[in-house]
Parts: structure tokens; C-alpha cells; sequence
């Protein structure tokens, strides 16, 4: 738990689309948990450069300054830091705490259902550890021949070493680190050099955040980011997991299902305190 005074908090979209009013309802409460004399940082999460676009960070400025939130300068871009998260993986590497996995999407479908007692975590089947075990020559031998791979963390490995650790969420308390229900999570894959898990967690240590808040759909992401912070020897900041913002359908607000954004909005008319006032409830 940190013990730093003044609460620092980070509002992190990615740039893959305009934001919706759950977006905002994120951002507020971003804004309100770090109070009056705390500071709010926007944190632009563009890793996947295949899928971001400069327009949609231009508009996801112009929604946030449009609904009256200011923020610290400069704005920290992802993109800007793929160093220090190389270094990272190299350090982790270093430890043996990577391997390669060469096992394609289509792989680990099917191998999850071939095995009905696989063991399941809140995103589906964990990974069920197909190249945890192969032998260096072997795994050179693939990267020789120029076959894809993602690098995994070895969380038996990982958790061996981390020993019993617990984060504070401030709704829900003190919480123990499950690692086993987060299985071996791919850290970087040869398409992205880096992944939300590593990115983020070096990212608030970077940034000085004290109070991470989010969705409750990440809050088992979390345990990921309590082992990295471990082996990497990071601060640790409290977290608190909101309820999701839901349509009145009662479905969760999501790019995926082309949620209505806040531009849409915007042009039909509503006003800034309309869209702060949607943004109000949740869960």
C-alpha cells in the first residue's frame, strides 16, 4: 500500500476508437478519487500500432477537454516507452522466468476444447503450457526457421519466486494474489512488442501513480500486475475496481459493441453536464 499523501491517479484509453459514456463515467471517477489536491494524469495506451490512430487520440483529447477534465502535460504515450518495457522482458529473460510459446490462436482453441477439465480463468481456458517445456535447441530451432512466437511468463516459476503477496483494493480490502487463476500470460508477441499486463504495470510505476482505479473487469489483471511488480522490484500502488456503466438494455458499454460515443452525443444535441450526468451511475 503506498503512503504517499497526495493521491495520484491515470485515466489510460486506447486509441482504437472515439470514446463512449462508459469511458467517461472511467474518467470522472479517475478525477474524483484523487480529490481536490491530488493529481490526474491521461496516459494515451496505443502498443497495438495496427489498430491506433492519431485521430482517434486527437479525439479522445477533444471528448475529455469537451466534458471539463484537465490533466497533467505532457500526456504519456505508450508508444514513446517500448524501450523500457524491452528492458523489461530482457530482465525477466534474464531470470528464466520467459519462454517462447509457438502455439497459434487456432492451437489453443483446439486444445481447449479437447480437454473439458482444463482450468478456466475469468477471459476463458488458461494456457495449458504446451511450450513451457521444450528444450532450448528446440525452441531455437523454431525461431530459426522464422515460426511466429509470443513470449509467456512462467507464473509457477513467477509465483515460486514472489513468494505470498496481497494488493489493497479500497472497496473490497485486502486481496491475496491468486497467480495460479491468472496461468502463464504472454507478456510480448512478435506483432507487439509488449502487452497491457507489462506495459501498464512499468507505466504507474513510471508515472508515480498511487491509486490505480478501473473497471471490476480488470480486476483479476491485477494479480497479474501485483507478481510483475514483485519481480521487478516496483512501488505498489492501491487499486479500487468500479462497477461497470451499463446501457439501459443492460448491456455493458464497449467499442466492440459500437456503443454510442460521446461525439455521437455531442452532435445530437446533448449538452457537457448531460453527458457527466449519464456518466454518473453504474453497478
Amino acid at each position: 500500500m503506498t503512503t504517499n499523501s497526495q493521491t495520484v491517479t491515470r485515466f489510460a484509453p486506447s486509441p482504437t476508437g472515439r470514446l463512449h459514456l462508459g469511458h467517461a463515467f472511467s474518467a470522472l471517477f479517475a478525477v474524483e478519487a484523487c480529490g481536490s489536491d491530488g493529481r490526474f494524469l491521461l496516459r494515451i495506451e496505443d502498443i497495438d500500432r495496427g489498430r491506433s490512430r492519431l485521430e482517434f487520440e486527437d479525439g479522445i483529447l477533444e471528448d475529455l477537454a469537451w466534458l471539463g477534465l484537465t490533466w497533467e502535460t505532457p500526456v504519456w504515450r505508450q508508444s514513446d516507452h517500448m524501450a523500457d518495457y524491452a528492458a523489461a522482458l530482457d530482465r525477466l529473460e534474464e531470470d528464466g522466468l520467459l519462454f517462447p510459446c509457438f502455439c497459434t490462436r487456432k492451437d489453443l482453441q483446439r486444445q481447449a476444447a479437447e480437454s473439458a477439465t482444463a482450468p478456466h480463468g475469468p477471459d476463458g481456458a488458461l494456457y495449458p503450457g504446451t511450450c513451457r517445456h521444450l528444450s532450448a535447441a528446440e525452441a531455437s530451432d523454431r525461431k530459426a526457421a522464422g515460426t511466429a512466437y509470443a513470449l509467456r511468463l512462467d507464473m509457477t516459476e513467477a509465483a515460486r519466486r514472489a513468494g505470498t503477496l496481497f494488493f489493497e483494493d479500497l472497496s473490497r480490502g485486502k486481496i491475496t494474489v491468486d497467480p495460479a487463476g491468472c496461468g502463464d500470460v504472454v507478456l510480448a508477441r512478435k506483432d507487439v512488442a509488449t502487452s497491457y499486463h507489462l506495459a501498464v504495470t512499468l507505466d504507474d510505476a513510471a508515472q508515480g501513480v498511487t491509486l490505480v482505479t478501473r473497471g471490476e473487469d480488470l480486476l483479476h489483471a491485477t494479480h497479474v500486475h501485483r507478481t510483475l511488480q514483485a519481480l521487478l522490484d516496483l512501488p505498489v500502488p492501491d487499486y479500487q475496481h468500479h462497477g461497470l456503466l451499463r446501457a439501459p438494455s443492460g448491456r455493458r458499454y464497449a467499442k466492440r459493441d459500437r456503443a454510442e460515443t460521446i461525439l455521437a452525443l455531442r452532435d445530437a444535441g446533448r449538452s457537457a453536464e448531460d453527458v457527466r450526468a449519464m456518466a454518473g451511475g453504474r453497478d
